[in-house]
C-alpha cells in the first residue's frame, strides 16, 4: 500500500497530499465544501499521495454521480483529468472543459486511445485520469477494460472511487496495482465494488 493521508469519516482535509495532482487554491472551494457539508455527502478511506494514477469510479447509474463527483473534484482542489472526444474542444465548450481537467482525445487517429494516454502520462509528471469503466449508466455484465490497458500500458497504479448513496458517501478504495492478468484484475476489483450501491442499482 502506498503511503496516504487519512481521512475516514473526517471533515473535508484543508490540504491533499502533496503529490496529488491539484488545483491552486481559491476562496470559492469554500462555497462548494460548504455545499456538501450542507447536503450530508461525506468522503471515506485514504486519499494516496500518488502523482499518477487512473481513477475508476462505480457504480455509475445516475447522472448525479457527475454532479457529485464534481462537487467533491472542485471542494477539494483535486486535478483528476478525463478524456472526451476532440471535437468538443471547440468554442465555445473547450476552455470550460479543458479548465475542468478534459483531455482531447481523436477516436479516429492513427494511434489509439490508450497510446495517446500513455504518451500523455509520460509528458505529464501529475496526472490522475478519471474513468466510469462501466462505460454506460444502465447494469452492464461485463465492464469494459479500456482503464486496464491504459494502467498497464503506462505504468500507473488504479485507484478505485465507489459511490455509496444510502450512506451518502463518496469513497476512495486501497490502491490497486495491475497485474499482467486483465481478467483477474477486473474481477477483483468488480468484487471490492460489490458492498457498494449507486443511486439506482450496484454494480
Amino acid at each position: 500500500m502506498t503511503a496516504a493521508a487519512p481521512i475516514l469519516h473526517a471533515p473535508l482535509p484543508a490540504r491533499l497530499p502533496p503529490r496529488v495532482p491539484q488545483f491552486p487554491d481559491r476562496a470559492w472551494r469554500r462555497f462548494f465544501r460548504g455545499c456538501i457539508q450542507y447536503s450530508g455527502w461525506r468522503l471515506e478511506g485514504e486519499l494516496p499521495d500518488i502523482p499518477r494514477a487512473v481513477v475508476i469510479a462505480a457504480p455509475h447509474s445516475s447522472w448525479w454521480d457527475g454532479v457529485w463527483g464534481l462537487l467533491f473534484k472542485i471542494a477539494l482542489g483535486m486535478d483528476i483529468s478525463f478524456m472526451a472526444k476532440r471535437e468538443l474542444f471547440a468554442w465555445p465548450l473547450g476552455p470550460l472543459l479543458r479548465r475542468l481537467g478534459g483531455i482531447p482525445i481523436g477516436r479516429h487517429a492513427a494511434h489509439g486511445v490508450v497510446e495517446q494516454m500513455r504518451e500523455r502520462f509520460r509528458s505529464r509528471d501529475r496526472l490522475w485520469l478519471g474513468i466510469e469503466p462501466e462505460g454506460t449508466r444502465k447494469r452492464v455484465e461485463k465492464w469494459k477494460s479500456g482503464f486496464w490497458h491504459i494502467a498497464r500500458s503506462a505504468g500507473v497504479p488504479i485507484i478505485p472511487l465507489y459511490f455509496d448513496y444510502p450512506r451518502k458517501v463518496i469513497g476512495i478504495g486501497p490502491v490497486f496495482q495491475p497485474t499482467a492478468d486483465r481478467e483477474a484484475d477486473i474481477a477483483a476489483l468488480r468484487a471490492f465494488y460489490a458492498p457498494h450501491r449507486g443511486k439506482h442499482r450496484g454494480v
